[in-house]
């Protein structure tokens, strides 16, 4: 009586008013079931496949029907029934001494009961359930791999074992939703947002308008560096330390992502950054030298020295515009993992600056099809 009332579309409330039990007892009748309508009243929600159904797809199927004709007598979509032979099918050998030869069947209540089966909730959490998968999962965040990076890892390294993939979406369920989850909670810190709750993104921050002299906006770039099919165009930016007392020089190749860490241990006026420049530049060969993209800083004061120097031209995004160097700008929301904000950057030796550059340029990317930028340069600079 109380399944009736719930396939009438009744509260639960009142299905168990009518079923003369208490909310206690209809709660705990949904909890052993899963969630789901037992198969012996289910015919009438529609949505889903009935045992009377599957028994008819069966006969159909005995009868040498076609899945179009088993479907028009249902009233069905011939998809429907297409994935439901496929999804609860029996294979079974057809006896020795044919070698891999099986026999496929359809049987009603074995299909009913498979899909009664996957229907019902709360699922097992593939992390609880899949210790090495959970393992690797915790090894690659400790990497400070994103969730995404790790899921597209997994697929690549277990190519032939569908069991040890996962979504990147599981990966952060586990971290924020699930409050004991298999992934210890203190791995939140190893993401780059070091948060163990998600959060609305906050507008960025507005600046002034700073004078930089003769200056060369982004307009007046060739238009090679749009499609990124040419290596050598670099964007630049700081990522500021407390107080704005320290800071960091970041260079990223757009074709590839490559980065580079520009060590500035004292100020980061114009003349440090741009001997800190010329030390960089004089490191990449030439073709890797086509041109660089950097925001409103006044930091870049002493441009035009750079590129008399190095015949590198500098480009200038246009004020507010961050959109015009975004692999820059999410290059260094990587780098905020490593240099948190609010922190002294100073502190941060040379060789370290190096170590994390290398760690992210050997990081799989998405956007470069989840080969590492290290991977990608040289394939470029081979070609």
């Amino acid at each position: 009586m109380f399944w009736r009332a719930r396939l009438e579309g009744v509260s639960h409330e009142d299905a168990v008013a009518r079923a003369g039990v208490s909310v206690t007892a209809g709660r705990t009748w949904v909890a052993e079931a899963g969630g789901i309508i037992p198969g012996d009243l289910d015919g009438g929600c529609g949505r889903y496949l009935s045992l009377a159904e599957r028994e008819e797809i069966a006969l159909g199927r005995a009868a040498g029907l076609s899945v179009r004709a088993i479907a028009a007598r249902l009233g069905r979509a011939a998809s429907t029934v297409s994935r439901e032979l496929r999804r609860n099918r029996t294979i079974r050998p057809t006896g020795r001494g044919r070698g891999s030869c099986s026999g496929i069947r359809y049987r009603a209540r074995l299909a009913q009961l498979k899909a009664e089966e996957r229907a019902r909730r709360p699922k097992p959490r593939k992390l609880a359930t899949n210790a090495v998968l959970c393992a690797w999962v915790q090894a690659g965040l400790t990497k400070r791999w994103s969730p995404e990076q790790i899921s597209r890892a997994l697929r690549r390294e277990f190519a032939e074992q569908p069991e040890m993939w996962v979504s990147h979406e599981t990966i952060y369920q586990e971290l924020y939703v699930q409050g004991r989850g298999e992934l210890r909670r203190e791995l939140t810190r190893c993401l780059r947002t070091g948060r163990a709750l998600r959060r609305p993104r906050r507008m960025p921050d507005q600046r002034g308008r700073r004078q930089i002299p003769q200056e060369i906006m982004i307009s007046q770039r060739p238009a090679e560096v749009e499609d990124r099919a040419i290596p050598g165009h670099w964007e630049g930016d700081l990522i500021i330390g407390k107080d704005g007392n320290s800071a960091i020089g970041t260079l990223v190749e757009r074709a590839t992502r490559f980065v580079m860490l520009l060590h500035l241990p004292g100020r980061h006026g114009a003349e440090e950054v741009r001997d800190a420049m010329l030390g960089a530049i004089a490191t990449l060969p030439a073709a890797l030298c086509r041109s660089l993209t950097w925001d409103q800083g006044i930091e870049m004061a002493h441009h035009a020295e750079i590129t008399l120097a190095t015949e590198l031209p500098i480009y200038f995004c246009d004020p507010h515009s961050p959109w015009q160097r975004g692999t820059n700008e999410n290059t260094n929301g990587l780098l905020r993992q490593y240099f948190p904000k609010g922190t002294d950057l100073s502190v941060h030796s040379a060789e370290h600056l190096a170590e994390v550059a290398e760690e992210l340029n050997t990081r799989p990317r998405k956007t470069l099809g989840w080969d590492t930028p290290a991977q990608a340069l040289a394939r470029l600079l081979a070609g």
